[in-house]
């Protein structure tokens, strides 16, 4: 049988198949004032007309469309009104983290004058509401209201219950078999809820509920002798969770996230945000949501996966910017060890794939498990293998130090795979196996008993098999055809940046030419620098490709998929390429 190495390498090679994105309609009312290559790229998106591209704040979608959300606000009301204490049970993550500070700051701007938060810690209390988290809150917490979890916590919301406290669920996971006996339930994917979006993060969710507050609040006359608040000085935080959570922006988190770009870019940002805007070297007047992405969303997970994710919270909810900065650099400083862990935990997992010593060349849904990963970082692991093999994965580590007997596992999916249904599937077909699961269709995460392993990466290979084609395990990078000479320019690459925000379900424009290969050099261990001929007109652009040098030349003549981005090096902009892919041509 061929060992995975060979499978990897096929893949590589098979995988990156370059298509046309087919466009979704034809443009129609934009007139001379947006190019026709913009269009193109828009209708390839479903934007059709410049009204769709528009991203104003009074088009979006009613909050009071959500089920579940004259209850919340009912409890919520009240306890403002009589002075309850409310405890915002958050996430480790960077929806959590952001969604948290969205709740205290809007609760707070509300009236709201005891407001608390928690986040559990993923070593010792799990994830979302459990039983432990709940006995580790103070006794004067009447109202809990979790903030990106508490859809499967069922047995933490009877926990809360049974000591009194009333229980508002706020969440955007899948749900399972069985809701908690929450006192109410805010959930754009509860069955039946009528809400047309179902990918708000949860920290839109949040956001929502406030709003539908505000509104009711405003029917009371609550604000009758004082100034309503202003809660768009939220948004920041609602486009940085959605963003970084990975949710698909449909039109109604694009206009949520372009608002809360424009207020960075302004300069009306929260301290704590422009504080990691400034430790990842980025600038505040260009951010972009790929900004959000790669380098401020990772600086917050980062204390979430080997920290406290307090240190997160604390950072958005400061309005000191000197404090601000200095979480902003405790966060950066973990984001390196994080880095570092990752990169030696991926490095086994490919040696684990190479020689096959886990799983063989027939195998579908990948799984991975070291006794000395860590749990915090196996998401990330998972990520990268996905991308290199084009096949769910799910990686494996202990619980923790003092559980050596149960895993946490992370699973990341392909396109066509419900990576949350499979779990299901998996749990159905085999009842005990799995302790407990929740997600999304291209994440989700899982813990079993670590003697429960080999039969657990059978039966969910089984189901891999079952759902996925060998067409779906070929990789595609769909491209918007070709860039037209003359449109290599800074002014196009600004444009290209602003007309997003890109980002999950809306991805960037990536464009494919052959070039010749003017001029090359290694940049580092891994990258390369190009100058790249276009045959058409002579034009020579400047290209980087990271993590593809191998020692060998690129090829002279090749056909390349890439981005056109800004370079900006020492304050000077100009246009660069961006490889996503090369081939011989």
């Amino acid at each position: 049988m061929a060992s995975l190495a060979f499978l990897a390498a096929r893949l590589v090679v098979m995988g990156q198949i370059l298509k046309r994105r087919p466009l979704l309609g034809e443009p129609a009312g934009w007139g001379d004032t947006v190019p026709a290559i913009l269009q193109r790229i828009y209708a390839a998106r479903g934007v059709l007309s410049p009204e769709q591209a528009e991203h104003r704040l009074n088009r979006l979608l009613a909050p009071q469309q959500l089920s579940g959300m004259q209850q919340a606000i009912a409890l919520l009301a009240e306890a403002i009104r009589d002075d309850i204490s409310i405890m915002i049970a958050g996430d480790y993550d960077c929806d959590g983290a952001t969604g948290s500070a969205v709740a205290v700051r809007g609760l707070r701007l509300l009236g709201a004058r005891y407001v608390d938060y928690v986040v559990p810690n993923r070593f010792v209390h799990g994830y979302g509401l459990t039983p432990e988290l709940v006995a580790s809150l103070p006794s004067h917490a009447q109202l809990i209201v979790t903030v990106d979890n508490g859809i499967a916590s069922v047995s933490g919301v009877a926990a809360a219950r049974a000591r009194g406290m009333c229980v508002i669920v706020t969440d955007h996971h899948l749900p399972g078999d069985h809701l908690p006996e929450a006192d109410a339930i805010v959930n754009p994917n509860v069955h039946g809820d009528g809400f047309p979006s179902k990918a708000l993060a949860g920290v839109g969710v949040m956001f929502y509920v406030l709003l539908a507050l505000r509104a009711y609040l405003r029917e009371q006359g609550w604000f009758a002798d004082k100034p309503e608040p202003d809660l768009s000085v939220l948004l920041d935080l609602v486009a940085l969770g959605t963003v970084a959570d990975l949710v698909p922006l449909d039109y109604n988190n694009r206009v949520l996230v372009e608002a809360g770009m424009k207020r960075l870019r302004s300069g009306r940002g929260c301290a704590g945000i422009v504080a990691l805007v400034e430790a990842s070297q980025r600038t505040v007047a260009s951010l972009c949501a790929s900004d959000f992405a790669y380098a401020i969303g990772p600086r917050l997970n980062a204390a979430g996966r080997l920290e406290d994710m307090r240190l997160g919270v604390e950072c958005l909810l400061t309005d000191d910017a000197t404090q601000a900065r200095g979480y902003a650099q405790l966060l950066s400083s973990i984001n390196q060890e994080r880095r570092d862990l990752q990169a030696s935990m991926v490095a086994e997992a490919e040696v684990m794939v190479a020689s096959a010593s886990h799983i063989d060349a027939q195998t579908v849904g990948v799984t991975l498990f070291e006794p000395s990963w860590h749990a915090g970082v196996v998401g990330l692991v998972a990520s990268k293998l996905k991308e290199r093999l084009h096949r769910p994965v799910i990686a494996f580590a202990p619980a923790g130090e003092d559980d050596p007997d149960h895993l946490r596992g992370s699973a990341r999916s392909i396109a066509g795979f419900h990576i949350r249904d499979a779990l299901a599937v998996v749990d159905a077909r085999h009842p005990g196996l799995i302790e407990r699961f929740g997600g999304h269709a291209m994440a989700a995460g899982l813990s079993l008993p670590t003697q429960h392993y080999p039969r657990f990466a059978e039966a969910f290979d089984a189901v891999a098999r079952e759902w996925l084609s060998e067409e779906q395990l070929q990789a595609v990078l769909y491209t918007d055809g070709e860039m037209p000479t003359g449109m290599f320019t800074l002014e196009m690459a600004r444009m290209l940046r602003f007309a997003g925000p890109w980002g999950q379900a809306f991805p960037e424009p990536v464009f494919e030419n052959r070039f010749e290969c003017f001029s090359w050099r290694p940049m580092g261990e891994r990258h390369l620098r190009l100058s790249l001929r276009d045959p058409r007109d002579d034009a020579v652009h400047d290209a980087v490709m990271f993590n593809a040098y191998e020692g060998k030349p690129p090829p002279a003549m090749m056909r390349a998929a890439y981005e056109l981005t800004i370079n900006d090096w020492q304050g000077r902009e100009s246009p660069r390429l961006l490889l996503r892919y090369m081939e011989p041509a």
